[in-house]
């Protein structure tokens, strides 16, 4: 009988944690045909996210059989993607070391032809940040099985995490010439999200939300809708987003941040600070206790916030341990609360790994806070070229204009930054308006500069001449 295949497709950055399986050849490795771990198998088998109690029956289930059966290669790939796909969504990054050991022991017991235990392999880099492994792992697992649509999710997280949009073109229409599917528009919106084409990847995910089969999948649709309300300024239309997500999925823990991002901006600061206290406590990502902070900072709290940045740093060391890189985060609070040269050192090893927009920007940003503007400029020009409609990139851009003297663009940038999304930081929309009013209105007659590159400094337009008078 043809061997049927396993996949984990990461989704970290899409439905927060994609299992795919597909049922294996033998009634030894077969999974139950009813209760939690046979619902997870039927979800997954779908390419969707399954509801986490059911994921965690099939982790236990397969560990019982392999007790009995450590031969069994597909059970061992079936345990590793299961435990990358919980890991992911509950960011107990203790599943991550036995999820790779779990898909390194399948890798073993059948070496060759073993695209599943690859992909799951590939997840697991995802869910890392470890692009270029997974770009390793997903380009063989394609290899290996290149007409399996769940072959290619994982490879384009990795070339978005590598900053290769020609690969993740490539990628992208391989995978939705083989599927259509909820999954697969998800996986298009959120590219879509990441060359800054809002309308495109709004279609999508509303398309992926409304085919969505099963709440979980639904949830982490929903989820994706509202962070795209948010990112264009429109909290209340996110925080029904997100209140929609929690309604089918209570577990699907980022709309909880998501929610506390929204009710922020709609200046409901105490339900914001429960709100992200209660998504960290159940889903200890350190950029949720690093947003904490900040708006703390905005609340003039400083030794609460202050507390967040050293929750930040001691999660970052927790996940660091089971392989985790979360270099750019770092650096991020390196460059705004801590020691912008060694977030340029930081960053800069970072940029070397992965070279995507938001690393770009990072970089950039540090090199400003660092004393190095010219050098910033080039890289955060680059992050806006190159990446998402960002608020964020463009404060960035117009703060380093403004301090390389380049009140024009700086004025067009700081302006462009709260037009995307007037509420992007609680912490850093006010700097933004402090600094328009402090450039004040351009003078009349024209452009005040010539905006010349990035790292070289415009001459200034000349002024008018009174036109020369004739002799009489």
């Amino acid at each position: 009988m043809k061997r049927v295949l396993i996949a984990s497709a990461a989704g970290s950055a899409v439905l927060g944690g994609v299992l795919v399986l597909l049922p294996p050849d033998t009634e030894e490795a077969a999974p139950p045909a009813l209760g939690p771990a046979g619902r997870a198998m039927a979800a997954v088998g779908a390419g969707v996210p399954a509801a986490l109690p059911d994921l965690a029956a099939l982790i236990g289930e397969r560990e019982a059989h392999l007790r009995a059966h450590p031969g069994d290669d597909h059970s061992w790939a079936v345990l590793g993607s299961a435990l990358v796909a919980r890991g992911v969504r509950t960011s107990d990054v203790t599943d991550f070391p036995r999820a790779e050991n779990a898909l390194n022991t399948s890798l073993r017991t059948r070496p060759a032809g073993n695209p599943e235990a690859l992909t799951g392999l590939a997840a697991l880099a995802d869910a890392r940040h470890d692009y270029r492994a997974a770009r390793k792992w997903g380009e063989l697992a394609a290899g290996q099985a290149p007409k399996r649509w769940t072959s290619y999710p994982a490879l384009i997280e990795a070339y978005s995490g590598l900053g290769d949009a020609k690969a993740v073109d490539k990628a992208l229409e391989s995978m939705r010439e083989l599927n259509a599917g909820a999954t697969a528009r998800a996986i298009a919106g959120q590219v879509y999200r990441d060359r800054g084409w809002r309308e495109n990847a709004d279609a999508a995910l509303s398309d992926a939300a409304a085919l969505a089969e099963t709440p979980t999948e639904r949830a982490a649709c929903l989820h994706r809708v509202g962070e795209l309300a948010w990112e264009r300024g429109e909290p209340a239309q996110a925080l029904r987003r997100y209140d929609a997500a929690l309604a089918a999925d209570p577990g699907h823990h980022p709309a909880l941040a998501g929610r506390a991002r929204a009710l922020a901006s709609l200046g409901r600061n105490a339900e914001a600070l429960q709100a992200y206290r209660s998504a960290f406590a159940r889903q200890p990502l350190p950029e949720y206790a690093l947003e904490l902070g900040e708006l703390y900072e905005a609340l003039k709290l400083k030794p609460a916030a202050k507390a967040q940045y050293d929750t930040v740093r001691a999660r970052v060391k927790q996940e660091s341990a089971a392989g985790v890189n979360d270099e750019r985060l770092l650096g991020l609070l390196d460059a705004d609360h801590g020691d912008a040269d060694a977030a340029v050192r930081r960053l800069t090893a970072e940029y070397k790994r992965h070279r995507s927009p938001q690393v770009a920007d990072a970089l950039g940003w540090a090199l400003h806070r660092a004393g190095e503007s010219a050098a910033g400029l080039k890289l955060v020009t680059k992050a806006m070229d190159k990446g998402p409609r960002s608020a964020l990139f463009a404060f960035h851009r117009g703060q380093i204009e403004r301090d390389l003297e380049y009140e024009g663009a700086a004025r067009r940038h700081l302006g462009e930054a709260l037009r995307i999304n007037p509420y992007f930081s609680p912490l850093r929309v006010p700097v933004a308006k402090k600094a328009l009013a402090a450039l004040g209105e351009p003078e009349e007659g024209g452009p005040e500069q010539v905006y010349a590159p990035p790292g070289e400094k415009p001459a200034p337009m000349p002024k008018p001449r009174p036109p020369k008078r004739r002799a009489p």
